[in-house]
């Protein structure tokens, strides 16, 4: 039955998203990918939510600038959860293969000018290092590079680099709270 599905599946998502994004760890005999681009399909395509987005996307997430964003398509998942904002303005945001991002985190590339909130400043790009994990509600500010096996405490505000990874912060501000 598993089979079936996918096999009836993959020409009609071929029609509505890039292929690149249709293979890997979710769609390579699994079922769970195809169910995100059935949802897609209904929600970007037809209902035009985040229409513009290329892969299967949550109705309840938001990416500003699809170009802007890079990760491997192992991380499809990270786009499924509700509520994560990937801003993407003037700036890319850098997803390193294996990380996690929980519901509701918001990736800033560019803050608003202070003189006039209309405009925004020259982004900053975010780069996540390969196998970390970004806590519920957190925040990560323009110009911040995490290393490699980074984990965020949920709710942190992440304002600094911490470039040599192998850590857990946390915090508002975020501090070092652990070295692996």
């Amino acid at each position: 039955m598993k089979k079936v599905f996918i096999f009836l599946c993959k020409p009609i998502a071929r029609l509505f998203f890039d292929k690149k994004y249709l293979k890997g760890r979710w769609f390579d005999d699994c079922t769970i990918g195809w169910r995100w681009v059935l949802r897609a399909i209904l929600f970007q395509k037809i209902l035009g939510f985040n229409r513009n987005i290329p892969w299967p996307i949550s109705p309840l997430s938001y990416v500003g600038n699809p170009k802007n964003i890079i990760f491997h398509v192992d991380n499809l998942d990270n786009f499924q959860s509700s509520g994560t904002y990937f801003q993407g303005i003037g700036a890319k945001t850098i997803i390193g293969h294996g990380t996690y991002i929980a519901p509701n985190v918001g990736l800033i590339t560019s803050n608003h000018n202070k003189l006039d909130l209309t405009k925004h400043e020259n982004g900053k790009d975010i780069i996540i290092g390969k196998n970390s994990w970004i806590g519920m509600n957190s925040i990560i500010l323009p110009g911040v590079i995490l290393g490699d096996n980074t984990i965020v405490g949920a709710g942190s505000i992440v304002t600094k680099s911490f470039p040599k990874g192998n850590c857990v912060i946390a915090g508002n501000p975020t501090q070092e709270i652990k070295k692996e």
